[in-house]
């Protein structure tokens, strides 16, 4: 593999194969045996665990937040969380299940649906579940629940899974308010199936965990139902261990060093706009590393590598010229 991999003097013919590019290093940082709460955030999870409520998880982008349910499931045997995506347009309804009802309504229009004792079977075909329908219905005994199952839908025994509920300060303001009930005594209806209410079996209830970047106050009433926890950002001596836990080669320690300056000094109150996090740190010590692989130190031996690779950590147009006054500043 060739670096750089895209260069200022193009090639006067394309190459005859595609160029050997690296893989995504996503998984690299997000493995959940990698994650390393801190002791108070512990104990909010084992309170959470204890109460059998939602743990709300606030802090900086980049602190954890998400990955924690990724922890979680991983040390309680559940396999990967449910994952609902907040969105600006999610409503109640959206938690649990879409149904498409323009599919079904185009279904019948084609006569595809011919006898009465067929209806609920195919009306079942449009549903598809989302984190936490999916989650309940994962609760209960196959057989109680058959006639709500789609045909792809594969459920054998009962279990329990975690659901991750990611950033639901960015859903209309009445969304949490629509789900009190629901998110207090897990369960739900499907009105294109009957209606009948599903619920949890209690022994097997989801664990919640939901995440907010605090773009928006959540209402009191939601508050009161959760357990809450902020993720402070770590201090110089906690970042040393993550990085140690995420990155599969431990950074030089001169070059450590001399990186946690650097980008400490640009998280400094009033240095940029938009801080760099956690993540972004660990982006930026894989590309340094990735581009002089036999250096044990880029900063001191490439001083230019670290302007040349800012782009993993700036990412605000007002704050480049900040960043790097700030980067002369400090050689």
């Amino acid at each position: 593999m060739n670096f750089p991999f895209y260069t200022e003097q193009p090639p006067k013919t394309a190459p005859t194969k595609p160029v050997e590019l690296p893989q995504s290093r996503q998984k690299t940082q997000t493995r959940p045996e990698a994650y390393l709460p801190d002791e108070r955030l512990v104990k909010a999870v084992n309170v959470a665990l204890l109460l059998g409520q939602p743990l709300l998880l606030t802090g900086e982008p980049g602190t954890g937040k998400t990955q924690l349910a990724y922890s979680l499931a991983h040390q309680l045997g559940l396999g990967d969380p449910l994952k609902f995506e907040t969105k600006s347009t999610s409503t109640a309804r959206d938690l649990f299940y879409f149904y498409d009802a323009l599919g079904r309504f185009h279904a019948i229009q084609e006569a595809t649906v011919t006898k009465e004792n067929n209806t609920l079977k195919q009306a079942v075909d449009y549903l598809t579940y989302n984190a936490l329908g999916e989650a309940i219905i994962r609760t209960k005994p196959p057989e109680t629940v058959k006639a709500y199952l789609p045909a792809d839908f594969s459920h054998t025994e009962p279990r329990r899974s975690v659901v991750l509920i990611d950033e639901i300060d960015k859903a209309p303001s009445d969304f949490p308010n629509d789900i009190l009930n629901e998110i207090e005594n897990l369960y739900f209806r499907i009105p294109e199936l009957g209606n009948k209410e599903i619920k949890t079996t209690e022994n097997l209830a989801p664990i919640l965990v939901l995440t907010s970047n605090s773009e928006k106050p959540l209402p009191e009433a939601f508050l009161r139902r959760c357990i809450y926890y902020n993720l402070p950002f770590p201090e110089k001596e906690r970042l040393e261990k993550i990085i140690e836990a995420r990155l599969d080669t431990f950074p030089n320690n001169d070059f450590l060093n001399q990186a946690l300056e650097i980008f400490l000094q640009l998280r400094r109150e009033g240095s940029l706009r938009k801080k760099p996090s956690t993540a972004e740190l660990l982006n930026w010590l894989m590309v340094m590393r990735d581009i002089y692989p036999n250096v044990d130190n880029p900063i001191a031996t490439h001083p230019k590598c670290v302007l040349d690779t800012l782009s993993s950590l700036v990412k605000m147009k007002e704050d480049i010229d900040k960043a790097e006054d700030i980067l002369i500043a400090t050689k």
